[in-house]
């Protein structure tokens, strides 16, 4: 295992979610009228509607099956009695689903905004490279399932599942595991988390809005009376 990899899979993803987290406590404590997802509807609505659908189901599934998927402790899958080689089939199948309709999605939302004259005279320089690191990370991430499909033993499913946990518990040696994965796979992992590094300074941060709406779902009813 050379140093490039050792930082890129050992240190980077701590620098990652530190960007990620403070950058974004900044952002909202600094230039909280900056957080917004900057809607586009009154000046083009097109396929919106359609695309935003396909795009937020899809990475919102892509995200939380990622999320299960490389935390869930191996053990805790054993202990179920689910096959390594099954467990990839599910990761396969479920990633094919959501990952095409967001790429679907995410294909409308970019031709509706770059298609337009008054759209792309408004589309900033952020919203450009964000739009394209997603592009780029998703069919990535599709073009794994080709490798995958490679060895079905679900071995290196479990390396992956391995350096995520480690890299979780802030275990040292996190970074071997991945050291001589496919090229695909890792470039896939650095895009990955290289989206959480650009998170604060984009529209990215509505996400936040998004999960903290949830919040509302407990509030009491607000009372309004007639004077």
């Amino acid at each position: 295992m050379n140093m490039f990899n050792a930082f890129v899979f050992g240190i980077y993803p701590y620098i990652a979610a530190s960007i990620f987290l403070f950058g974004s406590l900044v952002r909202f404590e600094r230039e909280q009228y900056t957080w917004k997802a900057d809607s586009t509807q009154f000046v083009e609505r097109g396929n919106l509607r359609l695309g935003n659908i396909l795009f937020h189901i899809g990475i919102l599934g892509l995200f939380f099956g990622h999320l299960v998927g490389l935390l869930t402790p191996v053990a805790a899958w054993d202990a179920l009695g689910i096959e390594h080689s099954v467990k990839q089939m599910v990761a396969m199948v479920a990633g094919g689903v959501m990952g095409t309709m967001c790429l679907a999605g995410l294909l409308i939302l970019l031709h509706r905004r770059l298609a337009s004259a008054r759209l792309s005279a408004i589309t900033k320089i952020g919203d450009r490279v964000l739009l394209l690191w997603i592009l780029i990370t998703l069919l990535l991430g599709l073009s794994t399932i080709g490798v995958s499909a490679g060895h079905m033993d679900g071995s290196m499913m479990v390396r992956l599942m391995t350096w995520a946990q480690h890299i979780v518990t802030f275990r040292a040696d996190a970074a071997r595991y991945v050291a001589d994965a496919p090229l695909l796979f890792r470039v896939h992992l650095f895009m990955g988390m290289s989206l959480f590094v650009i998170f604060p300074f984009t529209r990215l941060v509505h996400v936040w809005s998004g999960f903290a709406s949830l919040g509302y779902l407990g509030r009491a009813w607000q009372l309004v009376r007639s004077r």
